[in-house]
């Protein structure tokens, strides 16, 4: 073989030929002038060229060569060798994205196409012997057709040589295409590469799209973005990627050179001048709408930038992907990116960190051992940053423990000089107040909730939100919501900040005087702030002053510590202790003072107005008076929160401005001043825990007032008046006070949504007008003894077309308020939206049928001892709470629909003969349990449900297959216990085990009275929630374990288990393999509603058997069957459970 070898082991150009016709005269020159130019070439020898099927060297010599040139001559079709090779190359150019071009040697394209004349006779030959319908025959008249109707090149009576060096420069031009340099060592590159391409949607030919890369600097979006280019590239018409367009832009005048680059990249070569940025988008309008287009445009920082390259999708032909890498997401949604198309590149997580960093800082035979720590010090250090990992281990690669350890010490105190100068630049890009919120936030206040930080920074005259926003938008902090806890509904939301990035904002601070931190704007490291208040040594570059301490610390604060700051803006102590005890004087221009358990003093002000907008003194010792603030109209926010010495509220009347008044846990304020009541601003009144608080005001006008808190003011007997509507009072809290009744002017309060009057032990009436609360979601009375009845709704006969009671009210919770009916249910005109009703606790003997309750999904009645019957369930409802009803005999008969059933205790319905059995048949709507996953049941007695399989050990364990998982939805558990006398409750433990390797504990707790019954408790759990990721391995199989334990004083009496999953039908014998994995009788495949009743009555039948194949296969075999490489396979239960606890200490503690 004759070709011309590359050094990376593949080919530039295939050249496939009929050696006879060309390869002595056109061919050997084509060779000869693309060797010439370095461009490697394949040609094969013809002694290769044995029988009709192409070798499989050739066949790899195809599949790694970029380009293929196709030689059409007078014989080329002649030869089965010329058009298996063809076929081949037309094959690729589809599935490989092979460039092929055509070369018609002294032969017309349409003579290739059609074919005709040679190419029709050798055609004519091939059918006669290989028959007319031959599929070979066929594949290689559509692989003649494809390569003939390709762009490429004639040659008749043209001069030989031109069109050779045409050829050659067009080949040259072609491999200047050529894939981009990734990294060094790319780690967690492709399955980003994948997410991307998918995001592409690069089957979609009728259409122009545009993505963005966005996050901060060194993340590795331009290093994502050459991959991804990479991986597309070859399926375009034309290419561009041009890099770093921010640091290009910047030099030279305009976008001009940047216009002519993508112009002259995507154009191959063509010369064109552009004059202007304005003539460049007529031009590249003009030349680029018909070309299929991939272009990427790295580090974009202006939105100039994008209108002049790549202003409009119209600009571009059908197909064409644009890839935009940015910083700036505002700069991409500007642009009409939608949400939907822009992917955040985010830090690498840890596994994968610590693989980039391990690549750059070992080496190969690496002689010098590094402590553990140090390592995860430097990794610590990068937080999963690429190009920290880079740098960072670049330079200590190859240096010894000591060396590590005295980098690290350095970079703790100062950053790298390299990453900082990539991560500023974001920084640089920022108006002046956006800098003042970033440095604000990256000295004081990383990881603190969103609305404390808006409220200081808004405090301080920043324009907080949109500051904020502009710094999400730039990659400089990030926005974190915690998932909502499940019973408050609330979340703390925070912000956040790369360490690095952090980092570098603390470093521009430190870098505004070096050697003396009192020239600094910020300080908040406590050597510095110690070194300056107790020295006074402050100066006016002073604007903020944050020192937030893990444990009390004292420092000498002299009264003089603040006179030359006169531009201080915020002052934050938190567990200073002043060793001074005198007052200090604090400059006028302070916008939020905050200094929790401060000396027992107010501080003071020079004279004249003062700017204070924030004051937090909680848990102090200071006294106030009622004119204290006079001179603080700019006072939005006042906290003198458990503050025992705070015996009077201040005249708010002084504070016209005030936002927020908290005075929660002062326990000797004895009367709120009568000021509260009017108040034209006051949003937030907290005087939760007033013990002592025993009179609030006669009437409520303030009318922007959105929430009220008085919890726990226990001795408060009388809420005040409301006689006029009030639209901003939305949160009511009254929970533990001695309130008797509610006014009936309660109904004005129109916007209210939320009501608490939890444990109001004297509250004995409500008014009927509580109806009337137009917005009311949720009311609480729990604990309200002494409210025996809930007033009905009056009817006004005045008003024929009266309005629905209660009409967005979602959760009404009377749990133990001693209610002896409950007929106020069986208005129909009421509840329409009531999701959540408690009535535990009770004294009624019958429930209405709720026949008007669409929306019911949660009824708890509980310990409602004296109810005999429940008639009706409503047809929405999911949780059916009546544990411990003692007198209850009756349920309806469709109670089964219902999917999570608690009857704990019921021992009337048990003794009438009612099993678990009945609470769910899945033999009559099998469908149903691909909705009950995490749901459950529990019910007395000793009784398994038939169709599980029972288990006598508490745990089942078997193999199953990739595939056979992929069938799982979940696994059903029944257990039947009882409790020892003096166990109030019982906690069952569900621990799963994939491949020896513990999962996490599931647990379930329920309370069972009396104490010493059988109880039988049935689960569903969805299959990815027990066992997680699989990792299935080089076997493609994978062990899983499952077992049930019980807390100290229960007995587990007996077990069972089944697998649900999908139909399996005709694959069960594939899916399954053989015997060694999987007993089959574990396995309850749901059918589909529409699935024949056979189906349905052979997976009855089957679960009736059950019980009597304790013996056999079913109930044995799935323990022969246990993953023989973990050590749990020989152990008992009793030793298993045993393993359990030295692998789960840290769930222990929790249950």
């Amino acid at each position: 073989m004759a070709a011309s070898s590359n050094p990376r082991g593949n080919y530039h150009v295939f050249l496939s030929f009929r050696g006879t016709d060309v390869r002595n005269s056109f061919l050997g020159h084509l060779h000869t002038a693309l060797d010439r130019r370095g461009i490697y070439a394949y040609v094969d020898s013809e002694e290769l060229r044995k029988g009709e099927q192409i070798s499989p060297a050739l066949t790899k010599a195809i599949e790694d060569s970029r380009i293929a040139i196709v030689v059409f001559s007078k014989d080329y079709a002649s030869s089965p060798w010329c058009l298996e090779e063809v076929a081949k190359i037309m094959e690729c150019k589809e599935r490989r994205d092979l460039v092929v071009f055509p070369v018609f040697y002294k032969v017309e394209s349409r003579e290739v196409r059609t074919p005709r004349q040679s190419y029709r006779e050798a055609m004519v030959k091939h059918e006669s012997k290989l028959g007319k319908d031959s599929e070979k025959v066929k594949r290689w008249k559509k692989a003649l057709f494809d390569a003939g109707s390709l762009s490429g090149w004639e040659l008749k009576d043209k001069d030989e040589a031109k069109l050779i060096k045409k050829i050659v420069k067009e080949i040259s031009m072609q491999l200047g295409r050529t894939p981009l340099h990734v990294a060094k060592h790319p780690v967690a590159i492709y399955p980003r590469v994948v997410e991307l391409e998918s995001m592409l949607n690069l089957e979609s030919e009728d259409d122009v799209l545009m993505i963005g890369l966005w996050g901060p600097g060194g993340i590795g979006k331009t290093t994502l973005a050459k991959a991804l280019y990479n991986d597309i590239f070859r399926g375009f018409e034309a290419t561009c990627f041009l890099a770093n367009v921010r640091e290009t832009s910047k030099d030279s005048k305009d976008l001009v050179p940047l216009q002519e680059r993508l112009l002259s990249e995507i154009l191959l070569g063509k010369g064109l001048t552009v004059f202007s940025v304005d003539g460049g988008i007529n031009l590249m309008q003009d030349r680029l709408c018909r070309k299929k287009v991939l272009l990427v445009l790295d580090d974009v920082d202006d939105v100039k930038q994008l209108s002049a390259l790549a202003g409009e999708p119209e600009w571009f032909g059908k197909g064409s992907r644009i890839i935009i890498t940015t910083r700036d997401n505002h700069l991409l949604t500007l642009h009409g990116i939608d949400k939907d198309h822009i992917y955040e590149v985010k830090t690498l997580e840890y596994d994968k960190a610590l693989d980039l960093f391990k690549k750059h800082a070992f080496l190969r035979n690496n002689e010098i051992v590094i402590r553990r720590d140090l390592v995860y010090s430097a990794l610590r250090y990068a937080n999963g940053l690429p190009l920290a990992l880079e740098v960072l281990g670049s330079f200590l690669r190859g240096r010894r423990e000591r060396e590590w350890e005295s980098a690290m010490n350095k970079l703790a105190k100062s950053p790298d000089k390299t990453i900082n100068d990539v991560l500023k630049l974001s920084y640089d890009g920022l108006e002046d107040y956006a800098k003042e919120i970033f440095l604000d936030i990256a000295c004081f206040f990383k990881g603190r909730s969103t609305e404390y930080i808006m409220k200081v920074l808004n405090s301080c005259s920043f324009d907080a939100m949109i500051g904020v926003q502009v710094l999400v938008e730039k990659s400089l902090i990030t926005v974190k919501k915690p998932s909502t806890h499940r019973e408050t509904h609330r979340e703390t939301e925070t912000l956040q900040m790369h360490d690095l990035i952090q980092l570098m904002g603390t470093d521009i601070v430190k870098q505004e005087c070096s050697d003396d931190p009192g020239r600094r704007s910020r300080l908040w490291l406590c050597e510095d702030v110690h070194d300056v208040l107790s020295g006074d040594m402050g100066t006016n570059a002073i604007k903020a002053i944050v020192l937030d301490l893990p444990q009390t610390e004292a420092i000498y604060i002299g009264p003089n510590a603040f006179r030359n700051m006169r531009r201080l803006r915020l002052l934050i102590m938190i567990n200073v202790h002043n060793a001074f005890q005198g007052p200090i004087c604090l400059p006028n221009e302070l916008r939020w003072f905050e200094w929790p358990e401060c000396p027992p003093w107010v501080p003071e002000f020079s004279s004249g107005p003062k700017k204070l907008v924030g004051l937090d003194l909680r848990n102090s010792n200071v006294q106030v008076a009622r004119e204290q603030f006079k001179d603080f109209k700019n006072l939005k926010f006042l906290n003198f929160s458990e503050c025992p010495s705070v015996v009077c509220m201040p005249d708010l009347n002084l504070t016209p401005n005030l936002v927020e008044l908290d005075l929660h846990g002062c326990k000797n304020l004895e009367r709120a001043h009568e000021s509260v009541a009017y108040h034209a601003k006051l949003q937030m009144l907290n005087l939760k825990g007033c013990s002592n608080l025993h009179h609030l005001s006669d009437v409520l006008r303030s009318k922007n007032l959105q929430l009220l808190n008085l919890t726990g003011c226990s001795k408060l007997g009388r809420f005040p008046d409301i006689p006029d509507k009030m639209e901003g009072l939305q949160e009511l809290y009254l929970k533990g006070t001695s309130i008797e009744e509610l006014p009936a002017s309660i109904e004005n309060l129109i916007s209210l949504e939320n009501m608490s009057l939890v444990n109001c032990k004297k509250l004995a009436v409500l008014p009927s007008s509580i109806y009337r609360l137009p917005s009311l979601e949720s009311l609480r009375l729990d604990g309200c003894s002494k409210l025996i009845k809930f007033p009905k709704e009056e009817e006004d006969s005045s008003d024929l077309h009266s309005k629905t009671g209660f009409p967005k009210l979602l959760i009404l919770s009377l749990d133990g308020c001693n209610l002896l009916e409950v007929e106020f249910l069986e208005n129909h005109s009421c509840f329409p939206y009531l999701r959540h009703l408690t009535l535990s606790g009770n004294n009624f003997t019958h429930l209405p049928t709720f026949g008007r309750l669409h929306n019911l999904s949660l009824l708890d009645v509980s310990e409602c001892r004296q109810l005999q019957e429940i008639l009706q369930i409503p047809g929405q409802l999911v949780d059916l709470y009546a544990e411990s009803c003692e007198s209850l005999i009756k349920v309806p008969s469709d109670i089964c629909e219902v999917e999570n059933i608690h009857l704990t205790s019921c021992h009337e319905l048990a003794r009438n003969g009612l099993t678990m059995n009945d609470l769910f048949k899945p033999e009559v709507n099998p469908e149903k349990l691909r909705s009950t996953f995490w749901s459950d049941f529990s019910l007395p007695g000793g009784e398994m449900p038939r169709w599980l399989l029972p288990d006598k050990e508490g745990y089942i364990s078997f193999v199953a297959s990739k595939d056979l998982y992929k069938k799982f939805l979940g696994l059903a558990c029944g257990v039947v216990f009882r409790a020892e006398q003096g166990q109030g409750s019982v906690k069952l433990r569900l621990i799963p085990y994939v491949n020896g390797k513990f999962k996490n504990t599931i647990a379930v707790t329920t309370t069972v009275s009396p104490l010493h019954s059988d109880h039988v408790w049935l689960d569903f759990f969805d299959a990815e929630e027990i066992w997680e990721k699989i990792d299935f391995g080089p076997n493609d199989s994978s062990s899983f374990q499952f077992g049930v334990r019980a807390s100290g004083g229960v007995i587990v009496k007996k077990c069972g288990f089944r697998l649900i999953c999908k139909p399996l039908e005709d694959d069960l014998e594939v899916l399954l393999q053989d015997d060694h994995l999987l007993d089959p009788t574990l396995l309850y495949e749901i059918w589909h509603e529409d699935s024949e009743t056979s189906k349905e009555e052979e997976s009855s039948s089957e679960t009736e058997n059950l019980l009597d194949s304790k013996t056999s296969t079913g109930a044995n075999s799935s323990r022969n069957f246990i993953y023989k490489e973990s050590d749990i396979a020989s152990l008992s239960l009793e030793r298993w459970l045993n393993h359990e606890d030295n692998n789960e200490t840290s769930t222990e503690g929790d249950s």
